[in-house]
């Protein structure tokens, strides 16, 4: 009998894939409302099976092919949100765009319907029940988002896009690599012997399982964007269109960190603390390769990118800790960075109409120019440096006591220090995007009533998650997350 985690995950998928149809088939002037209603379906049963699935946190519905768990479930939420928040965002994008990959009178449809299949393949990676599947699925998920990224048609949106799709099906490939040997060293000759529940109960050898491991997380590595495979990562977010970006940075690669985090949980038992050791390698690299980038004056969305390989950082060094205070770390930080990013990137689309040259360099005194535009980016770079009462303050003092708790004091050592680091960065980019030394602008930025709203809704989602984020460490979520995913 189906359960209703079931019925839900299958209609988590179903309401953006309809979206994408809509977009393509509803008359011209039906295809923003079509595609912003699609989203609001998908928002409202993302977030129905995230509250189902944390609610009940130790009855996990796990199958061969689908599996809602609450890390799962925590990404469902994160994606459906991001998700409604860019097409909300996405009508002031489209306004301002000069160029596009099509004709004008096609751009929407391409555009909603591009977005709407890069949702429901995001949506269905956290569900995926089966490596193979999930393998599948972010490839999708490369198709997809490659053709937003390059959706101006503009030669460096067209490069970025390429080098995008480029280095990380290279990355997949890896990985495909990766399943072939775990396959060999399982010997099931099934598909279906890839679930994850499966490849845990296989035990292959620790010999196989290190290579294969090895080259699974270097594949996952390149689609996360972690150091040093993140060569993609900065092109692709300073190109992409600012919702688009929201959702590559906010929720596609805490996706690909998960499928990480479940094949870590399958080979555990095999590899044993090999496995932690090569993820909180992962993680110091981008710490480390993030820094320099976050000191220097940059664009406005290649520096928010850099933040990005540096959050991916503290998340990949959570899953490697292990310990119940680095998860609930890990969970916090999803949740944070998601929000906090998010509005950094719809706040682009304003700033560059108000102030052209900020697409190419770094800005300053916003504060002065456009007070609620340097407020929305204020909030946002205040919130990813981990000034408190910043969730990611809390998150990142949990991953660092987590690693601790573990048994890696010199590895929870360098983190403090690498965070400390870039939080000097961030909060310098934060004085002077706020109150620095005003430029020439063109004109005031339009939308700024939707801006304050926006600002208002992120604040006040940012306070509840730091004050979950002291009730989660001795929760039931990081219980059972510490016990295993599947």
């Amino acid at each position: 009998m189906t359960s209703a985690r079931e019925w839900l995950g299958l209609a988590v998928v179903a309401a953006p894939l309809a979206g994408a149809v809509l977009a393509c088939g509803v008359p011209r002037r039906l295809v923003q409302p079509a595609a912003l209603l699609a989203s609001v379906a998908t928002a409202a049963v993302s977030i129905a099976l995230a509250a189902i699935a944390l609610a009940r946190p130790g009855q996990p519905f796990v199958g061969r092919w689908l599996v809602v768990d609450a890390a799962g479930g925590l990404l469902v939420g994160v994606i459906g949100v991001v998700g409604l928040a860019s097409a909300l965002a996405s009508p002031a994008y489209l306004r301002t765009a000069e160029t596009s990959l099509v004709r004008p009178a096609y751009a929407p449809r391409l555009y909603y319907g591009g977005l709407a299949l890069f949702q429901a393949t995001l949506l269905a990676v956290p569900l995926a029940g089966n490596l193979g599947a999930a393998w599948l699925l972010l490839e999708a998920t490369g198709a997809f988002s490659a053709l937003l990224v390059g959706f101006s048609g503009k030669r460096r949106a067209l490069e970025a896009a390429w080098k995008y799709l480029i280095l990380t099906s290279l990355g997949l490939g890896v990985t495909l690599l990766g399943i072939a040997v775990l396959e060999s060293a399982t010997g099931s000759g099934r598909i279906g012997g890839l679930a994850w529940s499966a490849i845990a109960a296989a035990g292959p050898s620790r010999q196989s399982a290190l290579v294969a491991y090895a080259l699974l997380l270097v594949g996952l590595g390149a689609k996360a964007g972690w150091a040093p495979v993140h060569n993609w990562l900065p092109d692709a977010h300073s190109e992409a269109p600012p919702p688009v970006s929201a959702l590559l940075s906010g929720a596609l690669l805490p996706a690909v960190a998960l499928v990480a985090w479940r094949v870590t949980d399958s080979l555990q038992s095999s590899i044993g603390a090999a496995a932690h050791q090569l993820l909180i390698g992962f993680g110091l690299a981008s710490l480390a390769v993030a820094i320099p980038f976050l000191w220097r004056p940059l664009a406005w969305k290649r520096l928010l990118a850099y933040s990005s390989l540096e959050h991916m950082g503290v998340i990949v060094l959570g899953i490697g800790f292990g310990s119940p205070l680095a998860l609930a770390g890990v969970v916090v930080h999803i949740a944070g960075h998601a929000a906090a990013k998010a509005l950094g990137f719809y706040a682009a689309t304003p700033l560059i109409e108000h102030l052209p040259q900020a697409s190419r360099g770094a800005v300053s005194g916003l504060g002065r120019t456009e007070p609620t535009l340097g407020a929305a980016m204020g909030l946002s770079l205040a919130a990813l440096s981990g000034m408190p009462p910043s969730p990611l303050f809390v998150s990142e003092v949990l991953v660092v006591a987590g690693g601790f708790s573990a048994g890696y004091a010199w590895a929870g050592v360098v983190t403090a220090l690498l965070l400390a680091l870039g939080f000097l960065g961030l909060a310098h980019a934060l004085i002077e995007i706020t109150a620095g030394k005003a430029r020439r602008h063109r004109s005031p930025a339009s939308g700024m009533r939707g801006m304050r709203v926006l600002v208002a809704c992120t604040g006040a989602l940012l306070l509840c998650l730091a004050g979950a984020s002291l009730w989660l460490p001795g929760s039931d979520i990081v219980a059972v997350l510490a016990r295993g995913l599947t």
